[in-house]
């Protein structure tokens, strides 16, 4: 398959040089266009019909991304964005995925895979160190970063993490109303999986490796419970965690910042290691499949 780098670097600095009051705009029509099939598949309209409507500015807001008023703090990382040569690492990082999922012949269901990296809120995502990614639409791979020593070494980790999204989605399909905590989890444990199998554990992302061993056992108890909890806000509170959830006004689950993650990825792991199964042949195993196979979950082993 192709692959399509935006050069958002260089969008950045065009939108730069313009009067704020034209950047949302030219966010909206140059840097978002070549993804507005991706945000119409989740109701994300480019730009909303009343004023101040939720459209992409508010959603990429939302997800963030660094408010394009902000010029010094963008400048500063498009400047370090420069020297740090990510567009390049971005390209060689898909390129590397490309050929791993090749290799065990798995296969994006799209002709064209196109990546945008955007510069992230440091203070917003500080709970992720400055980083995040989506991929959840075959043939579209976003993350947004604000750079620091941290998350620079794990942009490609971040990118494969996504990039395996594309690949679970192009074989199974994905209800965002109606999708299930057990799905979440396997969803995020295989793509983690993939990532550290590509790059190694010791770059796991903060949503994975910021829970110790005793709150990984409390929240494998409390998520145990709830795997056919249904619908993404319900799930997501089990996923992100209560700080997230106060956030967003989901319902509160007594969990820590990412809980959902690191289940989901102990999931996998035990998944992988109990029935030595690679992370490309578990790509293609059912949700249900990995969730009893695990024998992480009592509700499993009581039946067993």
């Amino acid at each position: 398959m192709k692959i399509h780098i935006e050069d958002t670097i260089s969008q950045y600095m065009q939108l730069l040089k313009l009067a704020e009051e034209d950047r949302g705009n030219y966010f909206r029509y140059t840097m978002m266009k070549p993804f507005e099939e991706m945000w119409s598949t989740i109701n994300v309209p480019l730009k909303a019909k009343q004023k101040n409507g939720y459209d992409v500015v508010m959603a990429t807001s939302m997800l963030g991304y660094l408010d394009v008023s902000e010029s010094k703090e963008l400048e500063r990382v498009v400047t370090h964005l420069k020297d740090i040569d990510a567009q390049r690492i971005a390209e060689g990082t898909l390129q590397h995925c490309i050929r791993v999922a090749s290799n065990a012949n798995l296969h994006v269901k799209a002709e064209v895979l196109k990546l945008g990296m955007y510069i992230a809120d440091a203070q917003k995502l500080e709970h992720v160190n400055g980083y995040c990614g989506f991929g959840g639409i075959p043939g579209y791979v976003m993350i947004a970063i604000n750079p620091n020593h941290y998350n620079i070494p794990r942009i490609p980790a971040l990118i494969a993490h996504e990039f395996h999204h594309n690949i679970r989605f192009s074989y199974f399909e994905w209800d965002h109303g109606n999708v299930t905590l057990g799905d979440y989890l396997v969803i995020e444990g295989l793509a983690e999986s993939f990532a550290t199998a590509l790059y190694g554990e010791e770059l796991l992302g903060p949503w994975v490796s910021s829970i110790d061993e005793e709150e990984l056992e409390y929240s494998i108890e409390v998520i145990g419970d709830a795997l056919q909890v249904k619908g993404f806000a319900e799930v997501s509170a089990y996923m992100f965690g209560d700080d997230m959830a106060r956030k967003e006004g989901y319902a509160l689950v007594g969990l820590s910042i990412g809980a959902g993650y690191a289940v989901g990825y102990h999931v996998v792991q035990s998944f992988m290691k109990k029935n030595s199964v690679s992370i490309e042949e578990a790509t293609l195993i059912s949700t249900e499949e990995i969730l009893r196979g695990s024998g992480v979950f009592t509700c499993y082993n009581e039946l067993k």
